[in-house]
């Protein structure tokens, strides 16, 4: 079988799955956002590194090439800062492209920048086309993508000529944000300090509740209008109720303008499943001006979805008619779109097999709702269902408390220089650090933020809350910066004092 033919085979196989995956089986939802390929703003140079497909076996010498991105065009050359990302569950290019506090910061700090991808995502496949294999998985995971970070950075300080000095300090948003925290905590040697924008660190059994996701989106809707948010909880019996006859699932078909018409129950649930997480994904991309994500969205999405959804006392068919209109914003602001694909998001990324994966292994994030102090379809977390799906789509079991045990849970003060960033309409902030914990673990809050919105590039837009955060942020990475190289010329000094001692 020629490679061509086996890859297309492996990608059916892959989309097939994941369709079934989130079908049939409650999923903790994505925490970045897919963002669409569009022509390069950025100057970059793509670089691939030879990396152990194991750090943690003797017995395994296999490798394979993790792609990573460098940009040194502000560089200072004589040992300035390198300001590493610590890659998502995703195409490294697309956070290179967006994260822009990195890139706007990067001249005054005359600092190299480099984008890591994460292993299993994008270009940098342990398997070439067969790493979404079942029995080729097991090496996906947090501890080995750290791993991967930490010796990029070794090999490139030695191998960049004025680079074995250069400070390094990790940025990070969302899950990446999570490795940049955790980054700093596992290996303090190589990285001086961190930026974990919208990372959810206690987002886990026993940390924080499952309903707290969704309170947040919840409230993100109330706070523009309780008749939004009263509007979307009744819709979910409005839906079951025309989703029960064949007359009903093809009135919702036509309203949505499905690609796909509703079929029977199933169809149905899957229709709710994707609704859930439009509703999720409108909270985390409320920005103040407009942002291209999946599809184009105007500033504050919320509110034009709520000015559709005004009255929450209409009859089944008229909110339905409503609750199209309102989805409308964030599936077709455009207009351009023919239909609407709810698969869309399940298949249009194969990033999403290897998130999902991860949410089976160590990255368990319990969410529920109960339609009363919420206002989604009553949906309890039930962690021996969950780990029935995952051992039937993956062959794993989750492995309970792992993460905690790993990087501390909320005992992590010996920890230090680490900025925890969240916006208080981002619905993964409540499992954010959201106070200070010691004068080098701190917490920022941003004000009518979303989705680590202090990452994204400036913008005319941007509050004046935001740019004081962001300077906030500045002088953090200032100061450690500048205390680590202080203490680097200190130590410096004193081994040259002692080899000059000894050679007398």
């Amino acid at each position: 079988m020629s490679a061509r033919i086996w890859s297309i085979l492996l990608c059916l196989w892959v989309i097939y799955t994941l369709f079934d995956v989130t079908r049939g089986w409650k999923k903790i939802p994505r925490m970045s956002l897919g963002i669409p390929h569009t022509k390069s703003q950025r100057n970059y140079s793509t670089h691939f590194y030879k990396q152990q497909i194991d750090h943690f076996s003797f017995g395994n010498q296999s490798t394979y090439l993790m792609r990573y991105l460098v940009s040194d065009q502000y560089w200072n050359r004589t040992g300035g800062p390198i300001f590493f990302y610590t890659g998502n569950e995703g195409d490294i290019t697309l956070f290179c492209e967006n994260t822009g506090f990195m890139w706007d910061i990067a001249p005054e700090f005359k600092a190299m920048l480099v984008f890591a991808e994460h292993r299993y995502y994008g270009e940098s496949l342990p398997f070439g086309n067969a790493s979404y294999l079942p029995k080729n998985m097991g090496f996906l995971s947090s501890e080995q993508a750290l791993a991967d970070f930490a010796t990029l950075i070794t090999y490139l300080k030695s191998t960049i000529d004025g680079a074995a000095d250069s400070p390094v300090f990790s940025f990070g948003g969302s899950y990446g944000g999570m490795l940049s925290a955790w980054f700093r905590m596992k290996y303090p040697h190589i990285v001086v300090g961190a930026l974990a924008a919208s990372a959810p660190i206690w987002q886990f059994t026993g940390l924080t509740p499952c309903h707290t996701y969704s309170q947040i989106v919840t409230k993100d809707f109330s706070n523009t209008s309780s008749s939004c948010a009263e509007s979307i909880r009744k819709s979910w019996k409005a839906i079951n109720q025309l989703g029960s006859s064949a007359a009903g699932r093809d009135f919702i078909s036509k309203t949505f303008v499905l690609c796909h018409p509703l079929k029977n129950q199933s169809d149905v649930d899957g229709l709710k499943s994707w609704l859930t997480d439009v509703w999720g994904n409108l909270a985390m991309v409320d920005y103040p001006y407009p942002a291209d994500f999946l599809a184009p969205l105007p500033a504050s999405p919320i509110k034009v979805v709520c000015s559709h959804l005004t009255d929450a006392t209409l009859p089944a068919k008229l909110l339905i008619t409503a609750l199209a209109k309102a989805v409308f914003v964030y599936a077709n602001y455009s207009g351009q779109a023919k239909c609407i694909d709810t698969s869309q998001a399940a298949t249009g990324d194969l990033g999403d097999f290897g998130w999902y994966y991860q949410t089976c292994t160590e990255m368990i994030m319990p969410m529920c709702s109960d339609g009363e102090i919420d206002m989604f379809e009553p949906s309890p977390w039930d962690f021996k269902a969950f780990s029935a799906g995952c051992m039937k789509q993956f062959g794993v079991m989750p492995r309970l408390g792992w993460i905690q045990t790993m990087y501390g849970g909320k005992n992590i003060t010996t920890a230090s220089n680490i900025i925890f960033s969240n916006g208080d309409l981002d619905p993964w902030s409540g499992g954010g650090v959201l106070r200070n914990l010691s004068d080098t673990l701190v917490a920022i809050r941003i004000t009518n933020g979303a989705h680590h919105l202090d990452l994204r590039g400036s913008n005319k837009n941007d509050p004046q809350s935001l740019i004081d955060e962001r300077n906030q942020e500045r002088n953090f990475i200032r100061h450690w910066i500048t205390r680590n190289e202080t203490i680097a010329k200190k130590w410096r000094y004193k081994d040259k004092f002692s080899a000059m001692r000894s050679g007398a």
